[in-house]
């Protein structure tokens, strides 16, 4: 098959799409700042560590998110029951389970059912990457055995709880829901 296209006509190069989007569309989100210092958008996970949502799609099971870092150190070790993509922005992190290290501009891709722990190297107190978590992340011991578990859900429930404590109220968090 063949993809033909009409030159534009004079002038429509700078007209819109004159058609309607299609019934029932969720609308665009646009997260300007993404990398803000308003620290009211930014939830603690644990001491030293933060995350910023950016997009919580309940529909689809995946969640968008920022995870700030301010010291080195073992930060969680998890399996993915769906895939994960990493785009580093500041600073950088391995897994213990593999010899690369992520480091700012590093794009990873992590499959379904990988199991790792997730280290901020010594050399390194400040660490920001965009997660894109399909499915959910399951906390495990050293054995695999399970400790606990985060999804779009779950996330979903601690900004709220973060958004409330923080004078935004509760419901901001459907700023970054589709």
């Amino acid at each position: 098959m063949t993809l033909v296209s009409s030159p534009a006509a004079a002038g429509d190069d700078r007209l819109p799409y004159a058609k309607p989007q299609p019934w029932g569309m969720a609308p665009d989100m646009v997260v300007h700042d993404v990398q803000t210092d308003d620290e009211r958008l930014w939830a603690p996970i644990a001491p030293g560590i933060w995350s910023r949502p950016l997009h919580l799609n309940v529909t689809g099971g995946f969640y968008v998110h920022l995870l700030k870092v301010k010291r080195s150190g073992l930060l969680q070790r998890h399996r993915h029951s769906g895939m994960v993509h990493a785009h580093v922005l500041r600073g950088k992190w391995l897994y213990l389970e593999h010899d690369w290290v992520a480091e700012e501009g590093s794009y990873v891709f992590e499959p379904p059912g990988e199991t790792h722990t997730l280290v901020v190297p010594d050399d390194c107190q400040d660490m920001v990457t965009m997660f894109t978590v399909h499915g959910a992340l399951m906390y495990v011991d050293t054995q695999g055995n399970a400790t606990g578990y985060d999804d779009v859900f779950t996330r979903i429930e601690k900004y709220r709880a973060h958004f409330e404590a923080v004078g935004l109220g509760a419901d901001y968090v459907k700023t970054f829901m589709r």
